[in-house]
């Protein structure tokens, strides 16, 4: 199996890099490429199947097949001994396809197709591990996306009262009120594969695939489509519809740091910076900043994939441990991890002049240079905070923390032989790429003019989280830990707002009430005694009078025989 991934490593660096050329080749003479195939119409609404390439799709694409080529070279050794390992690999094809698939679809059918095949490939990467929580991470996972996939059927039917599902040719056809419905859907079904609130539950809990899985599905690819697809169709959206979106992702930061900070499970805690990221996507978004969201969504997959990648090497030397309590020292172990872990951990942070700096530091000055209240001014950067706060609580666990392995099995770098290779492949892009799409990206630098102490207070609010982490990850807080009031705070925010039991019981307690009260009153109840019961002592009785019948059939026989003599006789 080594063979066929390295095959397909090979293939898809060759198609990502020509891709990304391509892209820069659109951007430099703004090229737009749409084909169109015509399958059969019905009812004066015509089924087309179209591909519209732009330098936006080009670039996206050639980052998502850069990432899929260094993973499944990272998964030829951390998948080693699997027995499903092929199953494996042309899954995670068959989830790039998919994703091609929505990237360059601009009408909603064809979007729909790769939409589905990213849910459906999705659950089945997340019960890989064929265990009960895998089974209701991926149950939960897959209903989730479902919601989405109902929007994206409601704006399909939306436009069929059009007579055409390509929105680029009906754009302006669209009345105030479908216009209203129709980016209703759009951001529904955005939350939904984003993970917004309040489905926010599922990302972590997809977190029980395997670590490849995580790298490439919840970090550039599966999480990323709702970004993609919010800026695609980002015209139609009205400012009262970009304000609750503002508000969603601003909540979806602020809940994902702070459950970030009282984390123990290392996969989770990336799971829930992701989280936070898409969040600060969504808001400069909904403020107007579409290329600044879509930098940001480049750069983002770069470091996440990389952090994910890293704690994959971690946690498959540790005898699959993935609670951070039972690291620490690993830098003298695996000197070259946790190099790559760090460098990816300060990008995440915003680090000058880390690609993530490039991206973070300019969303926070647009984001100022907005009429905005200073209720969201304190969430936002309260939520930069927390980032840096909990990545500084990270790398304290595991690099700074005392020696306290429960095992260890020869812990070294050269263990890792060839996911290194993956993952020194994407620090260098880590380190660079940010100042050099910056370059490409905004040729015309952004004009921003802000006092001293707000350009400031991106700088300060990394060092107040910096040492918020050192703090967190001190002695004096797991004395805290053990006071019954501040434990039930901590619960409350590690488990994301109670979102996860409000996802899954809180959402079927209605249903299966409802469910036990019919079975308890109508079925168990008047069903059965009107129904079978009835039935059953009615067929009794009367197979009864029928063996009486049967018994004493001659005596009944000669009785009955004199009686109609005499009846005779008599009349």
């Amino acid at each position: 199996m080594i063979y066929i991934c390295n095959m397909f490593f090979i293939l898809f660096l060759i198609i990502s890099l020509s891709m990304y050329l391509l892209g820069l080749l659109m951007l430099e003479f703004n090229m737009n490429i749409m084909f169109e195939y015509s399958f059969f119409y019905l009812n004066s609404s015509s089924m087309k199947m179209f591909l519209f390439v732009d330098w936006i799709s080009m670039l996206f694409m050639s980052f998502v097949l850069l990432i899929s080529s260094l993973i499944i070279k990272y998964s030829s050794e951390y998948m080693m001994y699997e027995k499903n390992l092929k199953r494996f690999i042309y899954l995670m094809i068959l989830f790039v396809i998919s994703m091609m698939m929505m990237i360059i679809s601009p009408n909603l059918i064809t979007i729909l197709i790769g939409w589905d095949g990213l849910g459906l490939v999705s659950y089945a990467l997340v019960i890989y591990y064929q265990n009960i929580k895998s089974f209701n991470a991926g149950m939960l996972t897959a209903l989730s996306n479902r919601v989405g996939d109902a929007a994206l059927l409601m704006c399909i039917s939306i436009m069929m009262s059009l007579g055409e599902w390509n929105l680029y040719n009906f754009k302006d056809f669209l009345t105030n009120e479908l216009a209203f419905y129709f980016s209703f859907f759009i951001i529904l079904a955005s939350i939904t594969k984003s993970a917004q609130i309040p489905f926010s539950s599922w990302l972590p809990a997809a977190m029980a695939a395997p670590t490849p899985v995580s790298s490439l599905v919840h970090s550039s690819t599966l999480v990323t489509a709702g970004v993609y697809l919010l800026i695609r169709f980002s015209s139609f959206f009205s400012s009262s519809v970009l304000e609750l979106l503002m508000f969603i992702s601003l909540l979806t930061m602020f809940m994902a740091g702070l459950g970030a900070n009282f984390e123990y499970d290392l996969k989770k805690i990336i799971a829930l910076s992701t989280l936070s990221q898409l969040g600060m996507m969504i808001f400069i978004l909904s403020l107007g900043g579409l290329d600044l969201a879509f930098f940001h969504l480049l750069i983002h997959a770069l470091f996440k994939a990389l952090l994910f990648m890293c704690a994959g090497a971690m946690i498959h030397n540790l005898n699959d441990c993935q609670d951070i309590r039972f690291m620490g020292s690993l830098i003298y172990f695996s000197p070259l991890t946790c190099t790559c872990f760090n460098i990816s951990n300060m990008a995440l942070c915003g680090v000058p002049f880390l690609s993530g700096f490039y991206s973070k530091d300019l969303i926070a000055e647009i984001s100022s240079l907005k009429l905005l209240s200073i209720f969201i001014y304190m969430f936002f950067y309260i939520s930069i905070g927390l980032t840096v706060s909990y990545s500084i609580r990270l790398s304290y666990y595991i690099f700074m923390g005392s020696y306290n392995f429960y095992s260890i099995n020869n812990y070294s770098d050269s263990n890792n032989y060839i996911m290194l290779k993956g993952m020194m492949g994407l620090v260098f892009f880590v380190i660079f790429m940010g100042s050099l799409m910056s370059w490409i990206l905004f040729p015309v630098p952004y004009f921003i003019i802000l006092p001293v102490y707000m350009k400031l207070l991106t700088l300060l609010m990394i060092v107040m989280g910096g040492i918020m982490g050192k703090v967190m990850g001190s002695l004096w807080y797991g004395i805290l830990l053990n006071h019954y009031n501040f434990l039930k705070k901590v619960w409350f925010t590690a488990m994301m707002w109670n979102l996860p039991i409000l996802s899954t019981f809180g959402l079927n307690f209605l249903f299966l009430n409802l469910g036990k009260s019919y079975y308890k009153n109508i079925d168990i109840g008047w069903l059965e005694y009107y129904g079978s019961k009835n039935l059953f002592f009615s067929l009794k009785n009367l197979s009864q009078f029928s063996q009486l019948f049967s018994k004493n059939h001659l005596k009944l026989f000669l009785f009955t025989f004199l009686a109609f003599i005499m009846l005779f006789y008599f009349v």
